[in-house]
């Protein structure tokens, strides 16, 4: 056993040190980011976890308890050097995203491996001036990287319409690395028109980050779809979660010849050439700017205002944020017919849920669509929300 260390994102460069001592063989690193409403730290965690054990990151689960995903270092740096193979070799990054993410976090990782320095944005939020003038900082004699999620690359796309700053920082890259969750088909293409060179990625914390780049899984990477879900293999996989064995041990299914796999949770299709099509999630969870939101947490705080005993959460697509929640509530409720969505997103704040996971439309229908069991009927309310049937 070896000690496990808080190290905060606000301090990128002692993150960084911190993070090479690990790959190293030091203690590991949990980074944590106090103004991250949505991820619920106990003020007392464990002080050792495994000697293989490098980072451990927080991210949100199927039920109200977070997953503290175990990444060993050999999983780091497999999955670093898979993209470096993908890519045009080595070098240098402009970190964007925050290292409390897997993604941030294997900027980092990426940049240590490759013995370059990264570029940090700073400031609070995302501003598309201010991310290209971090680019134009990138060493231009060595390969030009960066990871975003597509919201950001949503908003550089719109700002390079008026900004050439902007415009000449997409082009700037060798590649941007785009995920977190799906990006519509528009957004790629006018992200290409301007230049940028765009992979779309697929993982998630259980397997070091993105492992499948533009549907086709990187060197040393398995995918098979089992049962209609996705399931990932390969030397980037987590050791599991922290302090949580019987999640672990549904997530991280073993084959009889010793093969661990990973199960995504998303339903997915591999076409004649193995390349990977996701279609869709197997729960309810969405991704909304690159975030994972519970509808069913989103749910459980909007029935507790008084009147929206009865609201149903679905999701519905957005142009920017890929998904996001919708309220549909019976008009009998007198609340719901005069509630506003900021008295919604008040309800999901309170609820320590993050900003991704307020609810963007309300929709009050005289009666809730029920199946046969007596359950509300999610299809017919989504199809309310996006105007294509009744309720």
């Amino acid at each position: 056993m070896k000690p496990l260390m808080r190290v905060s994102t606000a301090d990128v460069a002692g993150l960084t040190f911190a993070l090479r001592r690990a790959l190293g063989g030091g203690p590991a690193v949990w980074p944590t980011a106090a103004e991250a409403p949505g991820f619920v730290t106990p003020a007392e965690a464990p002080a050792e976890v495994g000697d293989d054990i490098a980072l451990v990151v927080e991210t949100s689960g199927s039920t109200d308890a977070p997953k503290r995903v175990l990444l060993s270092a050999a999983a780091l740096r497999a999955s670093a050097e898979a993209t470096a193979a993908a890519l045009s070799g080595p070098g240098q990054w402009l970190l964007a995203l925050p290292t409390h993410y897997i993604a941030g976090a294997q900027v980092l990782v990426r940049s240590i491996v490759a013995g370059t320095e990264p570029v940090v944005l700073d400031g609070d939020g995302f501003d598309p001036v201010a991310f290209a003038e971090a680019s134009a900082r990138l060493d231009r004699l060595r390969p030009r990287y960066t990871s975003l999620v597509p919201v950001q690359l949503a908003r550089l796309v719109e700002a390079a319409r008026t900004d050439p700053r902007v415009a000449e920082a997409l082009h700037r890259f060798d590649r941007i690395l785009l995920g977190g969750q799906a990006a519509a088909p528009s957004l790629i293409v006018a992200a290409d028109a301007l230049g940028a060179r765009i992979t779309r990625t697929y993982g998630s914390s259980e397997t070091a980050g993105g492992c499948v780049y533009d549907g086709r899984a990187l060197d040393g990477v398995r995918v098979r779809i089992a049962d209609g879900v996705v399931e990932l293999s390969g030397p980037m996989l987590a050791d599991g979660y922290l302090d949580d064995p019987e999640r672990t041990a549904a997530a991280f299914p073993t084959d009889a010849d010793g093969t661990r796999w990973y199960r995504t949770g998303d339903r997915g299709a591999l076409a004649h050439d193995g390349t990977l099509r996701i279609t869709g999630r197997a729960d309810d969870v969405i991704i909304s700017g690159g975030v994972k939101v519970q509808l069913g947490e989103v749910e459980r705080a909007i029935r507790k205002m008084p009147g929206f005993a009865e609201a149903v959460v679905v999701r519905m697509p957005d142009p920017e944020w890929g998904e996001r929640a919708a309220v549909v509530a019976p008009r009998t409720d007198a609340a719901a017919a005069s509630a506003a969505l900021a008295t919604l997103a008040a309800a999901t704040d309170a609820a320590g849920l993050m900003p991704a996971a307020r609810p963007v439309r309300l929709e009050v229908v005289d009666r809730m669509p029920l199946l046969a069991s007596g359950k509300p009927d999610r299809r017919a309310l989504e199809a309310r929300v996006l105007g294509g049937g009744t309720a």
